[in-house]
């Protein structure tokens, strides 16, 4: 595939497209987080398992090598991408995916959080119809960055990226903290694993991938469908307030109005009776989330011995109560704000206002 003239300058272009973001965009992540996204580059560059892990003197001269590429191209621009005699702008998805179709690959660029620009290439497996939606599963991905994305909306797709999907859910179980176990360890069980060891979850990794793939899609269903949060607006604050609390608040409130809503992920999970899925959802529920949405934890605990699928909905309905009255008070803060030029106030407020009795129940 690489071997397509039309393709080397384009494939290169793109690789250093994901470098330039990486170099400009890695202060962005804790120490621990960073040590965890160059260790899954390094595992994905190197074609490893997810839970495979390098020669501990190769990753390190491997890291040392990836920081002094670094340094060089720091605040570089990002390059246009060349493509069959012509150049296209590295965020005109829509064109350049045109361009690929014929040949079964997909291009992905945005922004993510702290509006880190991401990219990547993958080729596509299938493409499946869901409520006239496109699901389109990404298979190897031949180009990615630091960003371990399991899926995204993009120009009215949904995209599952399976590769780094992978890292990510062996990832969210392995550094799971301990207040989730018992979620974890019902889920597993409901995926026919005989126990929680690591071995069984290598063994089973499928099944349990399987299970997620279908939490990712109707996530970004009711992302698509969500009416609540303006999408515009969604945008306008993160982009004002970006690796800040109120883009943390932003984020989760979106996420939990696309997970509670009557076409979101939890109202999938309760419409097939899947346990296992819900399991997940309970135990991967972290940050923000958990003063948010205490509902659904507290109402697992009675159904993990009932399995009253009556009392998760009702969680799912008062969850749906709670984002929906957080976006409109967030909206209305940001909105509202007699002068946006002093940026300083407004995050102020809407800190004090909605994240810190959040931080403090």
């Amino acid at each position: 595939m690489t071997k397509d003239r039309n393709l080397e300058q384009f494939i290169r272009t793109i690789q250093s497209n994901c470098d330039i973001s990486d170099a400009s965009g890695s202060g962005i992540f804790s120490i621990c987080g960073m040590a965890l996204r160059l260790r899954d580059l390094n595992k994905w560059e190197k074609g490893f398992h997810p839970w495979e892990e390098n020669n501990p003197s190769e990753l390190v001269d491997w890291i040392d090598h990836k920081e002094q590429l670094w340094e060089k191209i720091e605040g570089r621009a990002f390059a246009p991408l060349p493509l069959f005699e012509r150049e296209y702008d590295p965020f005109d998805t829509g064109a350049i995916n045109k361009i690929l179709s014929p040949l079964n690959l997909f291009y992905g660029a945005g922004y993510a959080h702290s509006l880190k620009p991401t990219f990547f290439l993958a080729g596509i497996k299938e493409t499946r119809y869901l409520d006239g939606i496109p699901i389109v599963i990404l298979e190897k991905e031949l180009l990615r960055d630091l960003l371990t994305i399991p899926a995204l909306n993009q120009d009215g797709f949904i995209l599952i990226r399976r590769d780094a999907a992978c890292f990510f859910l062996w990832d969210q179980m392995v550094y799971l903290k301990k207040s989730g176990q018992r979620f974890l360890h019902f889920a597993l069980k409901q995926c026919g694993l005989p126990d929680t060891r690591l071995e069984s979850r290598k063994t089973h990794f499928e099944s349990i991938l399987s299970v997620q793939e279908q939490t990712y899609i109707h996530h970004e269903i009711g992302e698509l469908k969500d009416t609540v949060f303006d999408h515009q607006i969604f945008r306008e604050i993160v982009s004002e307030f970006p690796h800040t609390p109120v883009e943390l608040l932003a984020r989760t409130v979106k996420d939990l109005l696309a997970d509670t809503a009557a076409h979101g992920t939890l109202q999938h999970i309760i419409s097939t009776k899947n346990a296992a899925g819900l399991g997940f959802y309970a135990a991967f529920q972290d940050g923000l989330f958990l003063p948010l949405f205490p509902q659904l934890r507290n109402a697992f605990e009675k159904f993990a011995s009932d399995q009253d699928w009556e009392r998760i909905e009702a969680a799912r309905e008062q969850g749906f109560l709670t984002a929906r009255q957080y976006a409109r008070d967030l909206i209305a803060i940001f909105c509202n704000a007699p002068d946006k030029n002093h940026k300083d106030q407004v995050a102020e407020k809407i800190y004090k206002t909605l994240v810190q009795p959040l931080i403090e129940s």
